[in-house]
């Protein structure tokens, strides 16, 4: 089964389709870069943006991920089921009510004008001028630059980290730091700035397909007090807020951070130690706040249908049962439970549909991690067969300091019959170097290997039309005449196929973003950086965090 091409425009959803369930399946948008989700069951979608999990606190940004990755899915399983992973701090200066609303909302200010935010400095090129140097130098069959933007925020201490980017209509939305920017996706003008009044410090991979999203801030004025559990729903179109509430926290984590946010359909859900609650997107209607059984949900995700990694019975975590559910986002309740080896949890859900789950032993350290992939129905299908040394797959969350989402890795992308997975292979000086394996869903055994061209790396995207899209980034040297792009590979493999090639006039820029989320849909491309850092305030206004290429 292959997955149809986007329709008109950037990230715009598919057609509804039924489900193998019956229920029609509400389509789910993603990151252009990612399509929507179509009903679980239909054609597949892989996971989403630098989407593995990472140390209890957070990793510097910018630290190479993939290998071994015991250390990342336990220690955030723990640190997730243990609240202790601070993801930053920040001040709510609004007014709550006795219903836990708020009386006063943000306000977006719009953009009278495209304009590049944050202040002139001794930086001897404007985005837009060295977007049009870039372009001067591309060659014939090269897509051009659209635009370039940067920071233009001064921000606190060691930086901050970006969520999203988020695609609705003509816009592509991130949240840094306390604002929320919507930016066009045609010339990457500022066409709407909402700023909060406190630190983000959570928000669902995906939006809904309508364009709205709700985000976590922090509520406390002091650093020591703060936690992670205000609400605020955003219209990603227009940059307007909703609805905002304070949600209740777990009676034994009263100061716990680390909140997965996940979206499907109109429904939100958030999970922490001890406590899930799922709200309304539309309106923040609470629905339900507790999965079944002596359970308590540790992570959820979204997009095509909802699945929930459970925990059940004892404590502390390596004790306790471990479950994965797939969950009536409505309701809450449970459609099918998946019962992994005694002694294993989720680390990470690689893929919805069709689902690959990440596994770790957190009980025995000789036995590390498994990836294993389930039938629509809950059932085994396959474990994958491979050296977890040579994993190339990354997560955001060693590039960002906050946010805690299990379905935020990239370097995998799965149809039907194939799964895409990057790797690496050790070359003759000892370094590392890029290849791609692909894998039978089946049987788990790989079919076929695909190496990058020297000193690139090719990280899988997602399927589309019976081919994997794939992100090739320029060269980590500075070798004159090689840029980067997007490339595909067939299920039977083969040599590399471009679909879109980045000017190799614009590699400096390109290799700057470091870590980047890469996102591609109708033939065009958007690299934002996941983290903002600079040795100095001016540095660190100036540095380019989005380029966009295509024609």
């Amino acid at each position: 089964m292959s997955q149809p091409p986007p329709q008109e425009g950037f990230g715009a959803p598919y057609e509804p389709r039924p489900g193998v369930y019956g229920d029609p399946g509400q389509p789910q948008p993603g990151p252009y870069g990612q399509p929507p989700q179509p009903a679980y069951g239909s054609p597949p979608q892989p996971p989403t943006v630098p989407y593995g999990r990472p140390q209890p606190q957070p990793q510097p940004p910018n630290r190479p991920s993939g290998g071994r990755s015991r250390g990342r899915v336990v220690g955030l399983v723990a640190a997730v089921l243990a609240g202790v992973l601070v993801i930053g701090a920040g001040v709510w200066l609004g007014v709550r009510g006795d219903d836990g609303s708020d009386d006063k909302k943000p306000v977006a200010k719009e953009s009278t004008a495209p304009k590049q935010p944050g202040a002139e400095s001794n930086r001897k090129k404007t985005p837009a001028a060295e977007a049009a140097e870039i372009n001067k130098g591309r060659k014939e069959g090269e897509a051009k630059v659209r635009w370039i933007q940067k920071n233009g925020v001064d921000l606190p201490g060691r930086g901050a980290s970006a969520l999203g980017p988020w695609v609705t209509g003509g816009i592509v939305a991130k949240a840094m730091y306390r604002t929320v920017s919507g930016y066009s996706l045609e010339d990457g003008s500022q066409k709407w700035s909402l700023p909060l009044p406190a630190d983000v410090c959570a928000a669902p991979t995906q939006p809904t397909v309508d364009g709205k999203l709700v985000i976590g801030l922090m509520s406390a004025t002091s650093k020591e007090e703060a936690a992670c559990e205000k609400l605020q729903m955003i219209d990603l179109a227009t940059g307007e807020a909703g609805w905002s509430k304070t949600f209740p926290q777990a009676p034994t984590q009263d100061g716990l951070r680390n909140i997965v946010m996940a979206i499907s359909g109109d429904v939100l859900t958030i999970g922490r130690i001890g406590r899930s609650d799922a709200y309304r997107v539309s309106d923040g209607k609470h629905l339900w706040g507790k999965v079944a059984g002596p359970c308590y949900s540790y992570a959820m995700t979204g997009g095509a249908a909802m699945f929930a990694a459970v925990a059940c019975g004892k404590q502390p975590i390596d004790e306790a049962d471990s479950e994965v559910r797939r969950i009536d986002p409505v309701t809450g309740k449970t459609v099918w439970t998946y019962k992994p080896k005694e002694g294993w949890m989720v680390g990470q859900f690689y893929s919805v549909d069709p689902l690959v789950l990440l596994l770790q032993n957190v009980r025995d350290p000789k036995d590390d991690m498994e990836i294993v992939v389930l039938n629509t129905d809950g059932t085994f299908r396959s474990q994958l067969v491979v050296d977890e040394e040579k994993l190339g797959v990354q997560c955001t969350l060693t590039q960002r300091n906050l946010g805690a989402n299990f379905d935020t890795c990239i370097g995998l992308a799965a149809d039907a019959d194939t799964l895409y997975l990057a790797s690496r292979y050790t070359v003759e000086d000892g370094s590392w170097a890029s290849e791609v394996l692909a894998f039978d869903m089946s049987t788990g055994k790989e079919k076929w290997k695909v190496r990058a061209p020297t000193e690139q790396t090719l990280t899988p995207l997602r399927v589309e039309g019976g081919r994997a899209l794939i992100y090739l980034s320029p060269p980590r040297s500075k070798a004159k005449g090689v840029g980067g792009g997007i490339v595909a590979l067939g299920p039977q493999g083969g040599a590399l196929e471009p679909v879109l090639r980045h000017p190799a006039s614009a590699a400096a820029t390109e290799r700057t973003l470091v870590g980047s989320l890469v996102l591609y849909a109708d033939g065009r491309s958007l690299l934002m950086r996941p983290h903002v850092s600079g040795d100095t305030d001016e540095e660190e206004m100036e540095m380019r965090t989005m380029i966009a290429f295509g024609d």
